[in-house]
């Protein structure tokens, strides 16, 4: 699974580093120390998090130019796939994006629950990005 950094945590769940910690420090989520010293949150535990506590929608972590204006950052919450097709949901802050893409398309992209990802909605397309 994917660790996500306190700082991370924070911009996907839209409020601070403390917040995040004062979590922790409450035993709202569960933290553990990396090989580099930092504090990392699981993220299947932080998806599940943001799932239940959703917040305002963070910032675009892949911001750039595009025509497409929908893009929300989030954490993928769940996977179902197939052998040809899956549907992935994600915890956009306040909003839940869920895209049905090819199984290949989430074995290039590494999504898993826990895995960040930003959301592009075009008419009625759902694009799933990762940093």
């Amino acid at each position: 699974m994917p660790n996500i950094r306190i700082r991370e945590a924070a911009g996907l769940l839209g409020v601070s580093d403390d917040t995040v910690r004062r979590w922790v420090d409450g035993g709202l989520l569960t933290a553990r120390t990396d090989d580099s010293g930092r504090k990392v949150i699981d993220g299947a535990e932080l998806a599940g998090f943001a799932r239940s506590n959703a917040g305002p929608a963070p910032a675009d972590p892949l911001a750039g130019a595009s025509s497409a204006r929908n893009r929300f950052a989030g954490l993928v919450t769940k996977v179902v796939t197939d052998k040809v097709m899956a549907q992935v949901e994600m915890q956009c802050g306040p909003f839940t994006v869920v895209s049905l893409m090819s199984t290949d398309a989430v074995r290039e992209l590494g999504l898993e629950v826990g895995s960040i990802g930003v959301a592009i909605v075009k008419a009625t397309t759902v694009i799933v990005e990762t940093p």
